[in-house]
């Protein structure tokens, strides 16, 4: 078996085509993209079982980097308005926070804890926690959201709730605390 061949196998990739056979555009695309990891070859890989570990270099960073990250202002054309009880309230939309996330802490993990109805079953509250992984350590935050069941403005009650709950515990990791900072001034 060639060099690396295993290693290819158990990825799922095929051999990488040589520069000097792609286009000339294909090129000039490929030098703008991350280079493919080189994994060890058959011969080379002394771990148990033959199996290869995936390359984590650059995905991850310290957690103080991306906590820093996070703790910086959000654009206000990433930020929307709602009316609430005649009251505006500013927020990002979970969606927003999710991409964000994505960006600056790539290896984030989030999860419903718990869905409880209210006894009177007029609301739902969820407990999400979100986690960051640094390369040095790792945080978690959770929060709750509440949503009356009788709104049917946006989606369905948990959906509402759980969205507010994610949203808050991103801002505990500073996410958009500026958002709730503002309103105090």
């Amino acid at each position: 078996m060639a060099p690396g061949a295993l290693a290819r196998l158990l990825v799922g990739r095929a051999a990488p085509t040589p520069l000097l056979a792609r286009p000339f555009a294909a090129k000039a695309r490929a030098s703008r993209r991350p280079q493919e990891p080189d994994f060890p070859s058959e011969d080379e890989d002394d771990s148990a079982g033959g199996e290869v570990a995936a390359p984590t270099e650059g995905i991850s960073k310290p957690l103080a980097e991306v906590l820093r990250e996070l703790g910086k202002r959000v654009p206000e054309s990433l930020v929307k308005t709602r009316v609430d009880d005649g009251f505006a309230i500013k927020y990002i939309p979970w969606h927003i926070v999710n991409k964000i996330l994505n960006v600056h802490a790539p290896e984030w993990s989030g999860e419903v804890r718990s869905i409880v109805y209210s006894s009177d079953g007029k609301s739902v509250s969820v407990v999400y926690r979100v986690t960051l992984h640094g390369t040095d350590a790792e945080i978690y935050r959770e929060a709750t959201g509440t949503a009356s069941v009788d709104d049917t403005g946006y989606g369905d009650p948990v959906q509402k709730a759980e969205a507010m709950a994610f949203r808050r515990a991103c801002a505990r990791l500073g996410l958009g605390l500026h958002l709730y900072h503002e309103d105090m001034s």
